[in-house]
């Protein structure tokens, strides 16, 4: 039996293989060692965890037999953030081998597979990298909401309320974003600056952007947001013009069109957009070990 997980910064999916390749599904919030200590990741999947799938893995550790646990998450890409994560599935998994990734190797198996190429992240983060079909020989971007993630929900959330707050949104968009969250210049900065997640909390106006798309400035916004991913990570591999793109991620997904149409102005072939790498990681886990 194996577990698999794919944790980005907002939302964790799980799916549960049993031995007679029966797949369940549950998702959590997403745990990232960067703001969750192991016990407050421990807490969470243990509150989360269908009760069911429990008693499965518990009778094959009753049994003598190890699950597998594979793990990939956002921000794991140091042996001190690997550690937080190992400790916090530990506690949940005491008996279960338990092997822990980056989740831009998540996004390079479940687009690419095995084959050489570049995958790329834009959720509420962005990163990308260079994959060989094995491993990841190269990674650029990744750099966190305040130093980098062009691209991603929070640098597009970023640009928006940054517009927002110096009046320069066009009047319809300004009124009706004031209608429907009724934000203050204070309320913002208490929510980005003294409360926890404001990549989250930055990300989530990517929705809003979304929902008003047919609106050139902000059409215009999510272009250039596009443009700079591009710029900082994806044209500065070698050749990135002669491999396959692919990218996975909420953002990607929902404005796919305007993905596509920065790549075709940078000499850029995208081979796939997924919303979600969960269920490629299933069929490249498969078959059962």
């Amino acid at each position: 039996m194996i577990l698999i997980a794919d944790s980005g910064a907002t939302k964790t999916d799980w799916r549960f293989i049993d031995k007679d390749g029966n797949i369940s599904s549950f998702s959590t919030a997403g745990l990232s060692p960067l703001f969750w200590t192991s016990k407050e990741m421990a807490n969470e999947i243990n509150k989360k965890f269908p009760k069911e799938i429990k008693s499965k893995v518990k009778s094959r550790w009753l049994s003598g037999q190890k699950s597998k646990v594979f793990f990939y998450g956002t921000s794991c890409s140091s042996m001190e953030r690997i550690k937080i994560v190992k400790i916090a599935l530990k506690k949940v998994f005491p008996k279960s081998n338990t092997i822990i990734n980056h989740d831009i190797l998540a996004s390079a198996r479940a687009l690419l597979g095995n084959k050489t190429g570049i995958a790329c992240i834009l959720g509420t983060g962005s990163n990308s990298c260079y994959y060989n079909g094995k491993k990841i020989t190269e990674i650029k971007g990744g750099l966190t909401y305040i130093l980098g993630d062009e691209g991603s929900g929070a640098h597009i959330g970023i640009a928006f309320i940054k517009a927002f707050l110096n009046n320069e949104l066009p009047d319809k968009i300004h009124t009706t974003f004031i209608k429907k969250y009724r934000l203050t210049k204070d309320k913002i900065f208490d929510a980005v600056y003294n409360k926890k997640y404001p990549n989250r909390y930055l990300a989530s106006f990517a929705k809003f952007v979304h929902e008003n798309m047919d609106d050139p400035f902000l059409h215009n916004l999510v272009r250039n947001c596009f443009a700079e991913f591009f710029e900082k990570t994806i044209c500065k591999y070698a050749n990135y013009q002669q491999v396959p793109v692919g990218f996975v991620g909420s953002i990607a997904s929902n404005f796919g069109d305007i993905l596509h149409a920065v790549a075709k102005e940078k000499g850029v072939s995208i081979n796939k957009i997924i919303n979600s790498p969960i269920d490629e990681l299933v069929k490249y886990h498969l078959p059962l070990p």
